[in-house]
């Protein structure tokens, strides 16, 4: 089998990646109402646990079958703790002392951190100059977009901005890691399922010990709602879509999407609720087109030199 080396992103991985921004986008919205009524630990549990349970009635009404060895949990339990976990946690302390816009900043370094880890432990995700001028031209558009003003806090609160960082390192690992359920013939559901099997599993104890939920009182119907969205939409749905364009465009291309995740949001807020577009948005929107462009490729493909040939991996 041969394996092409820092290929461009097929027409079809583009559109998945856009409805995967859409989806992990409206987490934040989702999650806005859930906080108003519900502590973080037990958002995330609850948001892991309803999907994990629906993505295992979906494996069971197509009758397909979880893994039951030893070595495969193993692995989804390393990748519900870089992929949900930790990041999660880590993200929700950071956003509890500094704003989301920076938290999102520092969030959009994750596909600089993926170029970093895939060139160290991989063979075939190696860095070019042209894919890390792209990545750095998106995530200047990023901050474009979301605005200068959001900088503003850098180091007011230092341990909260590396708990974020943290998060993006940990995205960076886990989209790396990922890589391997598809030699362990995992396909993309079961790979979903059993890592928010696994995630769930993991967080339970904690939201437990330190929530204490059973003393909380019932949430509200927009809350729930919003419970039910995160874990339907983006959570379950999402990571279905993550494991397939994990599967067939790598970790890099993959972790793209937390520059789209932005650009998601700017454009749902002015097409559904009639948000005003300044020269701003789409100044750090062409940004990161263009960054996204440059790490593709096939717009210079025009002039035979313009992008090495792909190299084959035997």
């Amino acid at each position: 089998m041969t394996e092409i080396v820092n290929r461009p992103v097929a027409p079809r991985e583009w559109g998945m990646l856009f409805l995967l921004s859409l989806l992990w986008g409206g987490s934040f919205f989702f999650t806005g109402i859930a906080v108003k009524e519900l502590p973080p630990l037990t958002i995330v549990t609850l948001r892991v646990g309803l999907a994990a349970l629906l993505l295992l009635a979906i494996v069971r009404a197509m009758g397909l079958r979880m893994p039951r060895d030893r070595a495969s949990w193993t692995a989804l339990g390393g990748m519900g703790l870089l992929n949900n976990v930790v990041p999660f946690c880590l993200l929700v302390r950071g956003q509890t002392h500094i704003a989301s816009g920076l938290a999102s900043i520092l969030n959009a370094t994750t596909p600089l951190w993926t170029v970093i880890v895939a060139h160290a432990l991989t063979a075939d995700e190696t860095i070019t100059g042209r894919r890390l001028a792209g990545v750095v031209l998106a995530f200047v558009g990023v901050v474009v977009l979301i605005g200068p003003g959001a900088l503003a806090g850098l180091s007011a609160d230092l341990l909260a901005q590396v708990a974020c960082l943290g998060a993006a390192v940990s995205y960076a690992f886990a989209g790396v890691y990922g890589r391997r359920f598809k030699r362990m013939g995992l396909g993309p559901l079961p790979a979903a399922t059993g890592q928010v099997v696994a995630s769930s599993l993991l967080l339970l104890p904690p939201a437990l010990i330190v929530d204490r939920p059973w003393t909380l009182p019932l949430p509200a119907p927009p809350t729930v709602g919003a419970l039910l969205g995160l874990a339907a939409l983006s959570t379950a749905l999402a990571y279905l879509i993550y494991f397939r364009i994990l599967a067939s465009a790598g970790a890099t291309n993959l972790l793209l999407v937390t520059f789209l995740i932005p650009v998601s949001a700017i454009v749902l807020g002015a097409s559904v609720l009639g948000e005003r577009l300044d020269a701003r948005d789409f100044c750090g929107m062409a940004l990161i087109g263009l960054g996204l462009l440059a790490i593709d490729g096939r717009a210079l493909a025009w002039h035979p030199r313009a992008v090495p040939q792909p190299r084959r991996v035997p």
